[in-house]
């Protein structure tokens, strides 16, 4: 994957509480475990999860002594005069990869950073309120009546970067907070966003479970694949490693396969 033009991985949902920080901050950490060079950039000014969580990151690996591979990673803000793209540029120079966290809102820069995307990533939760945002279903079939304004906006910028560039994008819908147990309602959804996907063109994969250990790893900064070397590894915790390793392998990234297999183990 290495380089003149880094791999973009944009990482967007104009609904918040879905995980996307989560998930974009594990995805960042286990590209830098496999050895890939990775830039992040926080496109929220003001929560700044992402930019947080690697500034808790660093802190803790001073405070234990201890190596943790941390991504580059800058917080954008337009009152600095940068453009996005121009940071774009500098941090994804020397880079295979760029993280592109987004606020949970609609954004002028989040929708230029959804069409500089090579993947785009929208994280969702497992209920009809998160799958509004991309598609209207019909409350007694459950059937999907129409794709809502998110899925236009990201079909249009789709289509606006195939013209002006000939690239395409590879759209990958991802289910968080999946149910343990299948469930009525999981099976439901997951139809819909079958019907969806043909509809679209988005790919859907399985993302992070409702674990609190995701909750409880922001402060330190840490993420599931620094337990094993603290010493702190139970069985719930092999089990969301594995899932983190199975949502990497699914981006499919170029040439990345093999390697994110390895960075989750």
């Amino acid at each position: 994957m290495a380089g003149a033009k880094p791999h973009l991985i944009v990482f967007a949902n104009e609904k918040g509480g879905t995980g996307k920080s989560t998930t974009a901050v594990h995805s960042a950490v286990a590209l830098t475990v496999a050895g890939k060079r990775v830039a992040a950039i926080d496109l929220d000014t003001r929560q700044r999860t992402l930019g947080r969580y690697l500034e808790n990151r660093a802190a803790t690996s001073r405070r234990l002594g201890i190596e943790l591979p941390i991504p580059v990673a800058e917080t954008f803000d337009p009152a600095k005069g940068e453009d996005l793209s121009a940071m774009l540029a500098r941090l994804g120079e020397g880079a295979d990869v760029v993280v592109v966290d987004t606020p949970g809102r609609d954004d002028p820069y989040s929708r230029e950073a959804m069409l500089a995307a090579d993947t785009l990533v929208t994280p969702i939760n497992d209920s009809f309120v998160d799958l509004d945002l991309i598609g209207q279903v019909d409350p007694e079939t459950y059937k999907v009546k129409r794709p809502s304004f998110y899925a236009e906006l990201v079909w249009n910028s789709r289509t606006q970067r195939a013209k002006t560039t000939g690239a395409s994008v590879d759209w990958v819908l991802l289910r968080n907070r999946l149910q343990y147990v299948e469930a009525k309602n999981m099976r439901r959804v997951g139809k819909a966003l079958e019907e969806l996907a043909k509809r679209v063109g988005f790919r859907v994969i399985p993302g992070l479970g409702e674990r609190v250990i995701y909750r409880e790893l922001f402060p330190s900064g840490l993420t599931l694949l620094d337990l094993q070397q603290l010493g702190n590894v139970g069985i719930s915790h092999i089990a969301a490693r594995q899932e983190l390793r199975e949502m990497i392998a699914a981006f499919a990234l170029p040439g990345e396969a093999a390697e994110s297999r390895a960075a989750a183990e």
